[in-house]
Order: C-alpha cells, then sequence, then structure tokens
C-alpha cells in the first residue's frame, strides 16, 4: 500500500523531528511524522526531563536532611520511590501535553500525519512503516541516539541498565556501580547516591568530564567523593559472576590494585552513538559515518531532498541545538536559500549539584590556537548571596581576548546553568567585558558573580 505524495516525512519525534514538523506543518505544508518508541523522544521519555525531575527531588531530600546548619532539625525524612516515579510520569505528561494518546491527538491536530513505528527507506523517495510505503518530495532524518555499550568481558552475562532503564528502576538499588564518568554518569551518580545508595563510578579516562575546564571538573569531583560517591578514573573491569548477593565486577585500578566489587545495578553511561541501524540508508543513498549522517552547513545530506537534524548530525548531543536545528530545517528545506546552522556558541550544563556550566573554549584551546587572552574569576564564598544561601562552593572564570572580547565562560556553581545565560548573550551578541562589568545588577544575586569576572578583564 502506497499513500499520496508528503511534501515533508519527518523520522523521530524528539526535539529535532517535532519542531521540524511543527512547523512545516504551520506553513501548511502536508507532512507526516514517523516515531519508533515514544513521542518526545530520548529527552522527554528516558533523558533530560525526567533525570532533572530526579536530580531535583533528590537535592530537596538531601538538602532538607543536611540542614542542621541552618537551625533546622528534620527526622524521620525517607524516601517514597514509588511516589518519586508518580512524580516523575506527572512531569513527563505535563510537559508532553497530555498523556501519549491526547499528545498524538495534538499532533493530528496540527495537520499532521502520525506513524507509530520502524521507518525504512525503501528508495530515495519511498519509506516503509508497519507494512506501508510512504512517499515523500522531502525527508528530514531526526532519529536521534542510542547508548553506547563498551566491550566488557562479562557484562552481558552480568547483565545492565542503561538511562532508559535507569529512569523508572522498580525499586531503589542499594548499591549501583556506574560505568562512565561524564555528564550521564555522574548526574545519575549523584541522583542515586543522595537518595540513599552506595554508589561508585568508573571511568577508563584519567580525567573527568574532559570536554570541561579541568580545574573546575576536578573541583565538581571532589564535591561528589565528598557526598561519598566513590570516583575510579583510569580503571579497568570485568564482570564476574552473578549471584544471591549480587553482580560481581572486578576492578584494576590505575594503581595496579585489584579489587572486587558487588553491586545490585550496573548502569552504563559510556556515551551515545546515532540511531541509524534500522534506516537502511543505503537505499536511499545518504551517507553516513559512525558519528552520525554526513551533512553541509545547511543540514543538507548528499541526497539533495534529504536532510537531517538533532543528535545524528552533531557533536553537540543536546536538546536545545537539536530544537534550533529543527526549526532551521524545516526552513531550508523547503527554502530557494537555505540558511547555515551557526554553532559558534553552543552552551551546554552538567546538572550535577552544583552544576558545571560552559560555553565559548576552554583555555587550552586558546593556548592550541595560539590567542592571546585574559582570565576573569569570581569565588561565590566572597559573593553576599551565596553565603546568605549557603552555596558557596564554586566560581567564575571569564576568558577574553586582549580586546575584551568574551571568548569563553564557564561556572561551577549552585544553579550555573541558569548564571551562564548572560555570558552567552554576551558572546552571541558582541558585548564586551567591559559592557557586562558596565552593568547594574540588583544585590543580592548570583549573578553578581558573573559581573564581578567581567570587571576583571
Amino acid at each position: 500500500m502506497t499513500t499520496d505524495e508528503y511534501d515533508l516525512i519527518v523520522i523521530g519525534a524528539g526535539g529535532a523531528g517535532s519542531t521540524a514538523a511543527g512547523n512545516a506543518a504551520e506553513m501548511g505544508k502536508h507532512v507526516a511524522l514517523i516515531e519508533r518508541d515514544k513521542l518526545g523522544g530520548t529527552c522527554l521519555n528516558y533523558g533530560c526531563d525526567p533525570t532533572k525531575t530526579l536530580l531535583h527531588t533528590a537535592s530537596v531530600f538531601y538538602h532538607a536532611s543536611h540542614a542542621s546548619g541552618l537551625g533546622l532539625r528534620i527526622s524521620q525524612a525517607k524516601v517514597d520511590w514509588e511516589a518519586v516515579q508518580a512524580h516523575v510520569r506527572q512531569v513527563q505528561e505535563t510537559i508532553r501535553g497530555g498523556t501519549l494518546e491526547q499528545a498524538s491527538a495534538g499532533i493530528a491536530a496540527q495537520g499532521i500525519d502520525l506513524f507509530m513505528g520502524e521507518a525504512m527507506f525503501t528508495s530515495p523517495h519511498e519509506i516503509r512503516v508497519n507494512g506501508v510505503t510512504l512517499r515523500s518530495k522531502r525527508f528530514v532524518i531526526a532519529t536521534g541516539t542510542v547508548a553506547m555499550i563498551p566491550e566488557i568481558d562479562g557484562l552481558s552475562k552480568a547483565g545492565y541498565i542503561t538511562n532508559v532503564e535507569a529512569v523508572s528502576l522498580p525499586e531503589l538499588p542499594k548499591r549501583l556501580v556506574v560505568i562512565g564518568g561524564g555528564p550521564i554518569g555522574l548526574e545519575f551518580a549523584q541522583m542515586f547516591s543522595r537518595l540513599g545508595a552506595q554508589v561508585t563510578v568508573l571511568e577508563r579516562g584519567e580525567q573527568p568530564l574532559p570536554r570541561e575546564d579541568p580545574e573546575l571538573a576536578m573541583l565538581l569531583c571532589s564535591q561528589l567523593t565528598a557526598e561519598g560517591i566513590r570516583l575510579e578514573f583510569g580503571a579497568e573491569m570485568r564482570c564476574g559472576d552473578i549471584d544471591e548477593h549480587g553482580k560481581h565486577i572486578h576492578l584494576h585500578g590505575k594503581d595496579g590494585k585489584k579489587e572486587d566489587l558487588t553491586a545490585d545495578q550496573l548502569l552504563i553511561a559510556v556515551g551515545r552513538k546515532p540511531a541509524l541501524d534500522k534506516l537502511n540508508l543505503e537505499a536511499a543513498g545518504v551517507q553516513y559515518t559512525e558519528d552520525g549522517v554526513t551533512t553541509d552547513a545547511t543540514l543538507r545530506t548528499n541526497v539533495p531532498h534529504i536532510w537531517a537534524a538533532g543528535d545524528i548530525t552533531s557533536k553537540y548531543q543536546f536538546t536545545h541545538v537539536a530544537s534550533d536545528q529543527g526549526k532551521l530545517v524545516a526552513h531550508n528545506v523547503f527554502a530557494r536559500k537555505p540558511k547555515e546552522f551557526d554553532d559558534r556558541v553552543i552552551p551546554w550544563v552538567t546538572f550535577t549539584d552544583p552544576e558545571l556550566a560552559r560555553v565559548g573554549m576552554l583555555e587550552a584551546e586558546l593556548k592550541e590556537a595560539k590567542i592571546e587572552y585574559r582570565v576573569g574569576r569570581a569565588y561565590f564564598n566572597k559573593l553576599d548571596r551565596a553565603i546568605a544561601n549557603n552555596q558557596t562552593f564554586g566560581s567564575v572564570k571569564l576568558l577574553a581576548d586582549m580586546d575584551g572580547n568574551i571568548l569563553g565562560g564557564h561556572i561551577l556553581s549552585a544553579n550555573a546553568g541558569e548564571l551562564i545565560a548572560p555570558i552567552i548573550y554576551a558572546m552571541r551578541f558582541g558585548l564586551t567585558a567591559k559592557k557586562m562589568a558596565g552593568a547594574m545588577l540588583p544585590y543580592p544575586t548570583m549573578a553578581e558573580a558573573v559581573r564581578w569576572a567581567a570587571s576583571q578583564l
């Protein structure tokens, strides 16, 4: 069976795909949207939204349990995991715009034909889903990513979970081993630790969070260690037997020391890879690598009528990037003069507590590029609002060229993801450090730290 020809078929209903389909429908185009799992993609169902909900819940519990320094005695606090999970589902439903059925109805109300199932190209202009062949003049591939599973002896036999299962476990693990010391691994580690689990993080690399400022990354790890999370870097491991005591992991530390660990759950968080395996891109002639679909700066593939957006096209696997690319690609597929995606100012945040936020370049990158720069710093233990909030851990680091143009910003603090915003605006719209420092900010606020750092440049 073949349907009528569409103006656009979008594959994947995550941040990029949903945005592209919605924007195209607003233009009056005949659009089909295909999703193999749940509407909203990884972010809504297994990533950003449930994990941030769980992190916030864990943070409230942790700080309530450690409030004696504020003169508060809160006793008998406990975690009702079933109720926590119900709260997570409610948050997801609210963000989605209702139940899955209601969200599907909302998509239909936009004039978009929704198909639930696995999509597979059968020709450059045709795709098959659930036994139905759909034909379109244009396509957008936005299938996102899936968890990468490392090659570890005995891993399959031992059994493991990824972010997909971790956000909705039927019960809290008492002992958790996390494989991977990147943002995903550290966020899950702190969340489960604060809710009562004994957590060990194993990372093969020597440096935590290698995409971050190394000084601030080490400070963050010191805070996680102080909370009782065990961090092992430069670690090699293999999985042993499973018995009534749990999963056995044989650890070989970088110091040569061997140790056996036992865990109730083994969480894999070593990164993500493009979800392209079942698309049969060869039938469409689309070029791709292990890093994703190959596109030009306008997000067009080597096949002129096929475009790609979101995590499968970019080294920046973030929902805000995917959504922006979704908007852009919806314009470009119908435009005579497609626009290029601007990736010069892309921020991101590791949502631990404290948070670690970054935009722009690292000092090491500036040195490698032989760019002269200056550093402006501000420490939260000197900031009145941070002292009042008992949130004095961390600092702001600004990097600027010799003319005061901001080249990078790095913040380790409570709510760093919010505090990075003025630095993003400065870089995006050309505000110098002098102009940032000259702005009046309300007192007392955490944002004053950004102005203080700018005043040193």
